[in-house]
């Protein structure tokens, strides 16, 4: 999804750069506040798939079985912690919506919760005090976006081993491998119908994600203009990104992500009910995963979780 931005550096000029840098969305999202975590070893970018319905007609909404939202526009269902350590694979860690922290000025919800509370700038706060992860960089991107991303390069061939049926997400799959055009790829990271519910939806993210990006990398799309270009201009209307970045912190960001990244869902002390219904409780060993994150060290094996997933 972001990857797009390397071919901008690779083949734009200084002009170009500065023009597609201009486009982005910008949000302040790393403001200051009082007990903000120092500086942490590496780079840690906060990604974020929002459900906002900005800019789509009703036609559109339609079209991607969206719907509309109740109350504050704009929720998260996709929330990724992307670490660069000073050596070695970046690492790519699925964050699950119903993990249950303290949400600064709040009280305990799931983390989710954050930023419709209080948008992107509170999403953050709440992930590094729950962490104690420094984040450097942000980057967000809503419906409409994504869907536009996916139909730029012809879609995205992803093998399923089951057939995926969810109405709610306007999604109607047979097992096998197809080409995914924007909507059923939309329809594919947003589905929970699943026994595991949000823990198998953001392995199929993860993994579409890396579909994604090599689709975006391959010869069939920087050759062709007539995909190129309207991913490249396509990616960077849709992105919002924190006042501070730019589109050549993006470009190391795709560069990285490309280079066969640890991926993995953040591990938590299992299920638990809450004032917020089904919850995911903050363990022991989340503690211990996002302090070797925070010390930029190799997190053990033991605390890696790749498999799953309805994508193989």
């Amino acid at each position: 999804m972001l990857l797009v931005v390397v071919l901008v550096v690779i083949v734009g000029s200084a002009g170009l750069l500065f023009y597609f840098d201009s486009k982005l969305h910008r949000v302040n999202a790393l403001s200051a506040y009082p007990g903000r975590v120092g500086d942490t070893p590496g780079t840690n970018w906060l990604l974020v798939g929002s459900d906002s319905r900005s800019g789509l007609s009703a036609e559109q909404k339609k079209d991607l079985s969206t719907g509309d939202v109740e109350g504050v526009e704009g929720r998260t269902d996709t929330i990724m912690l992307v670490h660069i350590p000073r050596s070695g694979k970046a690492m790519l860690v699925s964050i699950p919506r119903d993990l249950y922290v303290p949400i600064p000025r709040q009280g305990q919800h799931k983390i989710n919760a954050a930023f419709s509370l209080g948008g992107a700038s509170l999403l953050v706060q709440t992930v590094e005090s729950a962490t104690r992860v420094h984040i450097d960089h942000y980057a967000e991107i809503g419906f409409g976006g994504f869907d536009s991303l996916v139909d730029a390069v012809g879609g995205v061939t992803m093998c399923l081993d089951q057939p995926l049926h969810d109405p709610k997400a306007g999604l109607d799959l047979p097992a096998g491998c197809q080409t995914l055009n924007g909507r059923q790829a939309l329809g594919l990271v947003r589905t929970r119908a699943f026994p595991n519910a949000d823990l198998e939806r953001v392995v199929n993210q993860r993994k579409f994600l890396s579909a994604l990006v090599s689709k975006a990398m391959s010869p069939s799309t920087i050759l062709n203009p007539f995909k190129f270009w309207p991913f490249v201009s396509g990616a960077v209307s849709s992105l919002t990104v924190d006042n501070g970045d730019h589109i050549w912190h993006l470009g190391y960001l795709g560069w990285k992500l490309h280079s066969d990244p640890i991926t993995t869902t953040t591990p938590t002390g299992g299920p638990i009910q809450t004032d917020d219904g089904d919850s995911l409780a903050f363990g022991d060993n989340t503690t211990r995963f996002f302090d070797y994150i925070a010390r930029d060290q190799t997190v053990p094996s033991d605390l890696l979780s790749t498999g799953g997933g309805a994508v193989n």
